[in-house]
Parts: structure tokens; C-alpha cells; sequence
């Protein structure tokens, strides 16, 4: 149920009727309509733009349209009062019922609240490709930001109904996987007790110390003799292999599953690259030419190369782009197009991808490729997480011995566990800094929203308990909830959370709507909010109590209401992948 999407409806159908009066010309646009809680609670339960939208496309002055309007909508059963404020919003009052009807509807569908039912015009195939580190060592904390932000939009957009594939581009297919492999292979020598030491330009970190104690399991002294060329190709297969069971341990860890691991390997070799380029060249966008200098660059330092470009311009882009060099080897930018190519080719309707913030670079080359590859059919999106700056009790955070440069994954695991990681990672927009402070993040207050969201879920189950312990099993199941007598429900603190819970399946379309899931960690610690004061009050006024065995029938309806914002709390935490947790130590 989704109490905004009622009033809406009937804003709606007023318009209609004002329209059919002649009080509204015919055909005017109502995208930019919209019924919304009011920046001030005391002003209303709703408020709607309407006349604010519609005045001046009907050539009519905002007020005018809302006296009309508001006349309208009086008559719905669901509204008590519509009142005007400023050049033309109108403030709406709902009748009691309509927040009562709200704690039904969650109690019923529990988890699954506010989940719509979307028609099947609307369900979008939608790829989002996420993470997709170079498997060259274990995910550090910058992976950790982009792999929950990731999943949590994919939950996000599976929740609300849309078919989502979840997939990670493993970079096997460049230099970096050869710096890999002589990384590699002087741990493998150092498994067998030479002293090493590891030149500038190679990996140093621990991890890759059991990857050389597996090759000389395997391969025993057969490779310290042999030429790089002949040890090369089969120490780069067992390191890569062995990262990315490493990756997948690190995100299984955190609680990330992907669907689909896409071997950029696979594109070299099979005509896959060439596929890709032969449907550019066909619309007459591959051409041999010659680009501009880059910036900075001047005529002395600067030889122009004849190359193979995509006219990426034609779709938005600042300048056109090589896809080939001039000695005939492919660029970068081939093997990005010829992967795209394949998700188009597999039929969805929109791709997300997420990179880190230093690949901003990539934004408006993928997304003409993609236009063009697509005919404009399929929209890519591209989000870009920023930075995560690591402190423990406000200094900076240590780096990691393992990994020899960067804080992983595994480290920021072990100091908060992956609930606090997830959520701490969306208390802000993706493409918004972020400070995370271990101390900060483990401690037990309202200035902590994780543990402030878990614990208003824990409450609500303590009292569960309790009631179950004072009034009997049988007066908190759920039919004995459902039947409860809202009427029972008459108190500011005790509306405040019904109308706080209401907001989630409207929170929730928008989330999915702007592709932003921190606003639903934002909207979980405003209905804890309104749950933990409903709860305080009830130390000064013992009416508000939700458990008091002398009103069996009082207290079945404020655990009523309890259990729906726990529905909410469920549902929300279950979008960011956070366990709902029913007992906090």
C-alpha cells in the first residue's frame, strides 16, 4: 500500500473533474505534480504542487487553481482538510483511517512492505556491473564503497520489481596481469628459500606469498630455470585464478554475490572486439584519422598518428576516440566497447556502471559508445564513488601489512563486521567524500545509525517478547495484531511513527527512481527516530507504554503499530543488505 500514490491518484481525478468543468484546459502536462510530506509537520500530512504546476501552462493565476482544486479533493473520504498556504500549495490533512489502513497493510506484508506491484510495461532488464578490481590483490576500502553502493542499487532495483543481473568485468586482459605474474613468480622462488627483493613496479604485498607456495606445490622446481616466456602465460592463469578466489571470498565476506564474473580475456582472440567495431563502422562511425594534441601538450612534443577513431562526438562526447593505434594494436577504449557490445547483444534495457572517482574520464566515451552501439535503445549510466578517508578515534586509520599499500576489505571487516560497513558506506551519496571512523562507527548512540536503526528493531522484538511473556502467546500473533482496535491509537508520538512508517513505499520508489540508495539509510534513521521517541515517552507518560498488562486491547494496538514500523525497518535494512537484528548486546 502506498498512501501517496492513493492521494496522488486522487489529486488526480480532481484534475480530471476540473478539466471536464472547463476550470483546466485540455492536454496540460502533469510530470511535474507531485504529493510529498510538508517541510513542516504542523502544516499538514501531504502537501501537493499541483496548482503551482498547472497555473502557468493554463495561463491562470496558481491561487485561482488552487481554490478549484482544493474544493475537489474536501470531497475525498480520505481527506479532512485541504487548506492553501503561500502562492498555491495545498496542505492536506488525511482522516485517521487512512493511517490506520497504512499499519494493516505492514503488518500484513511484513518484509515485502512497500514492495509495488509494477506493471510489466515498466520492468526494466537492467545490468549494474560493479567492483570489477584488477585482480591483482585483495579488495581495499575504495572496492568496499563501490561493492556495497553497487548491491545495495541492485537490491534496490530487484525490490521494486526490475529483472537485475549483477555482474563484475574481471581485467585479465592488459599489462597489469603480467606485473601480476612476476610478482608471482619471485614469491614462487621465495618459496623455495632464495632471498628476493621486489623491484619498483611490482606488487609487494603478503597475499601474493601463498599464491608462490601454491605454484611450487604444483610445478615444484620446474619453473626457476625456465625463461620468462615459457613461465610467463601459466603463472599468470594460477595468480589470477588464485585473486580472484581471493575477491570472492572478500565479497562473499561482505555479503555480495554477483551473477555473472565477464572475463575481459574472452574478448581477445574470438572476433568479439571486431564484432563490436564492424556495428560502429556500419553507421559510418569508424574512421582513420588524425586527432588534436591532448591539453598541455605542445607542437614540439606532440607527433600525430594516423589511427582508427570512433566518431563518439556524434553522441555527445568532447572529442572522437582511437580504437586502434597506429601500429595496429587495439587501445584501451576497443575491448570497453566490444564488452558493452555483449550487453546490449544479451537484451537489457539499462546499464549501470560503477567506477571510482579517477575513472570520471570514462563517462561521456562509454556512454556515446554505448548510444551508438545500442541505436539509442539501451541507457548507460554511469555512478562514480568517491573517496573514503579511514580514522580510529579521529587519526587516520593504519596501512595494511598484508596488503602492502591499502586498507582492504578484510581489514575494515574485522573492525566493524560487514552490517556496520554496509550502512556506515551509505550514510552518504556516492559521489560525496566519505569519512568513516571505526570508533564512531561501533558506538552505541543516537549519533550512530546503524546501531540507532538495529537497536529500534531489537526494541520493537523486545517487546514482542515481553507482551508474549505478560499478555500470553495467543495476544500477539499476527491475527491477533491484525484485528487490534487502532481507534486505540490517539497520541502525537504514536502518529508521528504511523505517518513516518507511510513514507517508505513512497521512499522507496524514489530511491530506485534516482538510482540513490543512501536515501533510504537517511529515511531508516528518521523512522528510528520517531520509534525511539514514541518509546521515551513512554518512561514519563506510562499510557504510551506498549506493553501494559491492565489494557490487553491498548497495548495489541501500539504493538500494532510497533510491528509495522519494524515491517518498514525489515524492508529497508533487506534493500541495504543489513541484518535486522532481534536481540543487541
Amino acid at each position: 500500500m502506498n498512501l501517496f500514490a492513493e492521494i496522488e491518484a486522487r489529486v488526480n481525478a480532481a484534475l480530471d473533474a476540473m478539466t471536464e468543468a472547463g476550470d483546466l484546459p485540455e492536454g496540460l502536462p502533469r510530470n511535474g505534480v507531485s504529493v510529498e510530506p510538508p517541510r513542516d509537520p504542523a502544516h499538514g500530512d501531504m502537501a501537493t504542487n499541483a496548482a503551482m504546476a498547472l497555473a502557468k501552462p493554463a495561463k491562470q493565476k496558481p491561487r485561482d487553481v488552487a481554490e478549484k482544486l482544493a474544493a475537489q479533493l474536501r470531497e475525498a473520504p480520505e481527506i479532512e482538510s485541504a487548506e492553501i498556504a503561500g502562492p498555491g500549495f495545498i496542505n492536506l490533512r488525511l482522516d485517521p483511517a487512512a493511517w490506520r489502513r497504512v499499519v494493516k497493510a505492514a503488518l500484513q506484508a511484513g518484509a515485502a512492505f512497500g514492495r509495488p506491484d509494477l506493471p510489466a510495461d515498466e520492468r526494466l532488464k537492467i545490468n549494474i556491473e560493479y567492483v570489477s578490481a584488477n585482480p591483482t590483490g585483495p579488495l581495499h576500502v575504495g572496492h568496499t564503497r563501490g561493492a556495497v553502493f553497487g548491491d545495495a542499487l541492485a537490491r534496490l532495483l530487484d525490490f521494486v520489481g526490475h529483472d537485475v543481473t549483477k555482474e563484475y568485468y574481471i581485467n585479465d586482459g592488459g599489462a597489469q596481469v603480467d606485473v601480476l605474474a612476476r610478482s608471482s613468480y619471485l614469491r614462487y622462488r621465495e618459496a623455495h628459500g632464495e632471498a628476493i627483493e621486489i623491484p619498483e613496479g611490482l606488487y609487494p604485498g603478503d597475499y601474493l606469498k601463498p599464491v608462490g607456495a601454491a605454484l611450487k606445490e604444483k610445478f615444484g622446481d620446474t619453473l626457476l630455470e625456465a625463461p620468462e616466456d615459457e613461465w610467463l602465460a601459466t603463472v599468470r592463469e594460477a595468480a589470477t585464478d588464485a585473486m580472484m578466489d581471493l575477491i570472492r571470498e572478500d565479497l562473499a565476506a561482505l555479503g555480495v554475490e554477483m551473477d555473472v564474473y565477464f572475463s575481459e580475456k574472452s574478448l581477445y582472440g574470438g572476433g568479439r572486439i571486431e564484432a563490436a567495431l564492424a556495428s560502429l563502422e556500419e553507421k559510418g562511425l569508424i574512421y582513420e584519422g588524425v586527432l588534436e594534441p591532448p591539453k598541455g601538450k605542445t607542437p614540439e612534443d606532440w607527433e600525430p598518428r594516423e589511427q582508427t577513431l570512433f566518431r563518439s562526438t556524434d553522441y555527445g562526447d568532447d572529442v572522437d576516440r582511437p580504437v586502434k593505434k597506429s601500429d595496429g594494436s587495439w587501445t584501451y577504449f576497443a575491448p570497453d566497447i566490444a564488452y558493452h557490445y555483449d550487453k546490449v547483444e544479451r537484451g537489457f534495457d539499462e546499464l549501470v556502471d560503477i567506477f571510482g572517482a579517477d575513472h570520471g574520464g570514462y563517462v561521456k566515451r562509454m556512454t556515446a559508445a554505448v548510444a551508438a552501439l545500442s541505436n539509442n535503445r539501451v541507457a548507460l549510466e554511469i555512478k562514480l564513488c568517491q573517496l573514503v578517508k579511514l580514522f580510529k578515534n579521529g587519526m587516520p586509520f593504519t596501512m595494511s601489512k598484508r596488503a602492502g599499500t591499502f586498507v582492504t576489505l578484510r581489514d575494515v571487516l574485522a573492525e566493524v563486521g560487514p552490517d556496520v560497513t554496509r550502512f556506515v558506506m551509505l550514510t552518504r551519496k556516492n559521489d560525496a567524500p566519505l569519512d568513516f571512523d571505526f570508533a564512531k562507527a561501533l558506538e552505541q548512540s543516537k549519533d550512530n545509525p546503524v546501531y540507532y536503526v538495529q537497536y529500534a528493531h531489537a526494541r520493537i522484538c523486545s517487546a514482542m517478547r515481553e507482551a508474549a511473556r505478560v499478555l500470553g502467546e495467543e495476544a500477539v500473533t499476527p491475527e491477533a495484531l491484525a484485528a487490534a482496535p487502532l481507534e486505540r491509537l490517539d497520541a502525537e508520538p504514536q502518529w508521528a511513527l504511523a505517518k513516518k512508517t507511510a513514507e517508505w513505499p513512497r521512499l522507496l520508489l524514489s530511491a530506485a527512481k534516482a538510482r540513490e540508495p543512501h536515501r533510504i539509510a537517511f529515511y531508516l534513521y528518521d523512522l528510528a527516530t520517531s520509534f525511539h521517541a514514541h518509546y521515551n515517552e513512554g518512561y514519563e507518560n506510562p499510557a504510551l507504554r506498549f506493553v501494559q498488562e491492565a489494557d490487553r486491547e491498548g497495548s495489541q494496538a501500539r504493538l500494532a503499530l510497533a510491528c509495522a514500523a519494524r515491517a518498514a525497518i525489515a524492508a529497508g535494512l533487506g534493500v541495504l543488505g543489513v541484518t535486522p537484528v532481534e536481540e543487541m548486546r
